[in-house]
């Protein structure tokens, strides 16, 4: 309870509306408050359904349901439109229903049955984006199916027809047509495959045929997704959402509570423990214990513009374990270590190249996104490399180097402006390296391949340009404040190092080292990039860098 505790003090009279913070999002205060009263419940539903105690939620909760679907209440959470952040709170809800109807719907009486039924039902009635939410309905209409409520299960399988055309293979979606949303990141794991497993379950006996096939893709994934934790329990910063943190691990919890083993028991129990025991190292409360927006430490520069204070309880997704009984071998099983992986894994699905080092994962990215999305796509999908150890930067602006901290990428300084790949044009992804060609800025064109090497990788930039520039290639950014900082820039190889990360870049160009602004890297609050300064003249250039990255 270390995670919903602090929040007991924070609801509304009417329980239907949760206050956690004042920042913004793009919809509405009362939305922001269901969207933090609603996401407790991907783990309070899971304690109540396994017998766990929760007594002071349970209240809470009851009351909030029936005062924020009641139209005459003070708290209602409004009429839902188009395209409405409430169809999304409406899939916790809707499990909750379905994994605990005795604590959630059936203590209700019947004319608040109705109304929140009624409420519920509004999702069929309404646009939604064509991405993950599809699941959102998909899930109100088997609970709404569940309890005897109107529904429209002819929508849901419309829905999950749509959903089965985004399979793209290895068990990898696009989340939406892969011609408009071809990224893959983490709404692979803790959205798509998740609810699809769920659906499995929860529609085992409707569709056994879809709930079969999904389980097998589950499965597939999951001998994959492996790939994104390092040994200590970090998983690949990579992708956008990385506020919800502990869903990292949420995909291998739906597994085990579905009876699906794509790794063994005790391999995916070690999986979630440690990536849990990883978050629970860093500063990721507030002082009231209340889960704040940011990565490594608060910080708002990394968040997606429909990140409000509740949103990060999105990761209790994880939870679903304690829908398990007391006799579960989950319980009893020990946490195992990662099993022996491949060293260098192409998962060109997912539009990269995973390294496995000592201790450490690194994804040499294609820079495949849909180029114009919620925000940052350049740093969260088109950097040259991603590391359980470094983490990356998000720029605060791209007026200079120091704001816009392009780690992990060939910066061009043009008129004093910083640009960098923000998608690539074409792309391919090999054993051993990743080529794709990308244009920074109209009249510069770049080819660049990464070839993962022993002691970090190398760059090969095949260059146009129809005019003279700067461009500075970058490796990964070093914590300054920190034991043992130092740094060099001497000939043609900068460095900056500390008691436990180092990075070097080297190249015939000028060495630099650049002080980046303050709360730009997701794991620390201050760091510092190593890089090579080269002149761009007009026409043809080659550039060769190598990176030298070490991690203790």
């Amino acid at each position: 309870m270390r995670f919903l505790s602090p929040l007991l003090p924070l609801y509304s009279p009417g329980g239907a509306l949760l206050h956690l913070g004042d920042t913004g999002a793009t919809y509405p205060q009362r939305t922001i408050g269901m969207e933090a009263f609603s996401r407790p419940l991907w783990a309070l539903a899971p304690l109540w359904a396994g017998g766990g105690r929760a007594d002071a939620f349970l209240p809470i909760y009851q009351r909030g349901l029936v005062n924020g679907t009641d139209p005459d209440s003070p708290e209602y959470w409004g009429d839902p439109n188009d395209y409405d952040q409430l169809f999304v709170e409406m899939a916790a809800l809707a499990c909750a229903i379905l994994e605990t109807p005795e604590s959630v719907w059936n203590p209700l009486t019947d004319t608040e049955k109705a109304k929140l039924g009624k409420w519920l039902d509004t999702i069929n009635h309404h646009d939604l984006p064509g991405c993950n939410w599809l699941l959102f309905r998909v899930l109100v209409n088997l609970a709404l199916d569940s309890v005897g409520m109107p529904c429209s299960m002819q929508q849901a399988a419309a829905d999950m027809a749509e959903v089965d055309k985004w399979y793209v293979g290895d068990g990898w979606y696009s989340d939406g047509p892969a011609e408009v949303k071809p990224q893959k990141d983490y709404y692979n794991p803790w959205a798509i495959q998740y609810y699809t497993v769920l659906y499995s379950v929860f529609a085992a006996r409707r569709d056994p045929a879809r709930a079969a096939l999904y389980r097998e893709r589950a499965v597939q994934f999951g001998r994959q997704f492996a790939q994104w934790f390092d040994p200590d329990g970090a998983a690949l910063p990579f992708g956008r959402s990385l506020g919800y943190r502990i869903g990292q691990s949420a995909f291998y919890a739906a597994c085990i509570w579905a009876g699906l083993e794509p790794l063994p028991l005790p391999v995916m129990k070690g999986i979630i423990v440690r990536n849990l025991a990883w978050w629970l190292a860093r500063p990721i409360f507030d002082r009231d214990g209340v889960l704040t927006i940011g990565y490594g430490y608060p910080q708002m520069y990394m968040a997606e513009r429909y990140n409000a204070p509740g949103s990060p309880y999105w990761g209790m997704k994880s939870f679903l374990l304690l829908a398990l009984p007391d006799n579960h071998p989950f319980w009893s099983a020990e946490a195992a270590p990662m099993p022996a992986l491949e060293r260098l894994k192409p998962m060109p699905y997912a539009n990269m190249l995973v390294q496995r080092r000592a201790g450490r994962v690194t994804a040499y990215a294609a820079g495949v996104n849909e180029g114009h999305g919620h925000g940052q796509f350049p740093e969260k999908y088109a950097k040259f490399a991603y590391d359980t150890r470094f983490g990356f930067c998000a720029s605060r602006s791209r007026e200079v180097l120091n704001q816009a901290a392009p780690d992990s990428m060939l910066a061009f300084v043009i008129d004093d402006n910083v640009f960098v790949r923000k998608v690539s044009k074409t792309w391919k992804i090999e054993a051993g390296a990743v080529t794709a060609q990308w244009s920074p800025f109209p009249g510069i064109e770049v080819t660049t391949t990464i070839t993962p090497t022993a002691t970090g990788h190398r760059r090969h930039h095949e260059i146009d340009s129809s005019f003279d520039c700067e461009a500075y290639d970058c490796g990964f950014a070093v914590p300054n404040f920190t034991p043992g900082y130092a740094e060099s820039a001497e000939n043609d190889t900068a460095e900056a190092h500390c008691d436990t990360l180092c990075c070097a870049v080297r190249g015939r160009g000028e060495a630099v080292v650049i002080g980046c602004d303050p709360n730009t890297s997701l794991y620390f609050t201050n760091v510092h990039l190593p890089a090579v300064k080269y002149h761009i003249p007009k026409g043809h250039t080659v550039l060769d860098t190598e990176v030298f990255d070490e991690a203790n």
